[in-house]
């Protein structure tokens, strides 16, 4: 859970502050955790003929009742956190997977009984952990989409040189512009890009591995590498964050995280607006 007691509330000793530290109880948060594994479970048979045919009633009764349940817990989570629950985007992403859960089943929208499965991406933000990825990549956007274009900078370049060299030899593999990106995609991912591919170019342009293995080398080990390296060090960058932040007694990490955020902010455009000494 994202939400927090405040001291305020440890103090108050109201229906609300009641009702959050119920909410709040480890035992609470393991029992909910336990039932969204079930429900994953129960919708996991819920797509086998046989388990519907021997337990169909029951399945659906069962799901039924965890909607139900996860829709109370919501609701009570809004009642004790009030206008903070809306400010913490993990419980505006639960409130959505259960809001989808209740869409119409039957009719033009019964396509959408298939996202009741979202409710699984539940464990996302009940496990802190997994809180911890989500918001690393997230936070690794800016830097993945620089590593993305010139990894579309690269590809384009590749295609161009590879449709030139064996568009006439091997028209299927690269006989055009995209046709040519396609294979490249798929000799990146290293999928029988050997004796399907190169091997062949190669008997008749036996000279080919001199663009192929430098490519290997650039698209597959280098420019995924980037990307790995990108996502790491937001993860470490988000959790030295969180820890520096709960180590400050009596203050919310989230806001911590987001003061610190602006203040990192204001730095930047700072150094911007003086400009270099």
């Amino acid at each position: 859970m994202q939400e927090v007691l405040t001291a305020q509330d440890q103090r108050d000793e109201g229906p609300r502050a009641a009702a959050a530290r119920f909410i709040l109880r480890p035992s609470v948060q393991g029992a909910i955790m336990a039932l969204i594994v079930l429900n994953a479970i129960t919708l996991g048979l819920e797509t086998s003929g046989r388990a519907m045919a021997a337990f169909g009633d029951v399945l659906m009764a069962l799901d039924r009742l965890f909607l139900w349940i996860f829709t109370i817990e919501i609701l009570a989570r809004i009642y004790a956190f009030r206008g903070r629950f809306f400010r913490d985007p993990w419980g505006i992403f639960d409130l959505l997977v259960i809001a989808i859960a209740w869409l119409p089943a039957t009719g033009p929208l019964s396509v959408l009984r298939a996202l009741r499965v979202l409710r699984v991406l539940r464990l996302i933000s009940m496990m802190p952990r997994l809180r911890i990825v989500v918001e690393a990549m997230l936070h690794a956007v800016p830097g993945i989409g620089a590593i993305a274009l010139l990894m579309v900078i690269l590809y384009y370049v590749a295609a161009v040189i590879a449709t030139k060299l064996f568009a006439d030899t091997h028209p299927q593999f690269f006989g055009t512009i995209g046709e040519s990106m396609y294979t490249l995609f798929q000799i990146m991912t290293l999928e029988s890009w050997s004796m399907g591919i190169v091997r062949p170019v190669m008997e008749a342009s036996p000279q080919a591995w001199l663009f192929f293995i430098p490519f290997i080398l650039i698209a597959t080990f280098v420019m995924l590498n980037l990307f790995i390296g990108v996502i790491i060090e937001s993860i470490q960058t988000l959790r030295k964050q969180r820890e520096e932040a709960e180590a400050l007694p009596g203050l919310d990490p989230a806001v911590v995280m987001r003061e610190l955020r602006a203040l990192r902010e204001e730095v930047a455009a700072l150094r911007t607006t003086l400009g270099p000494r």
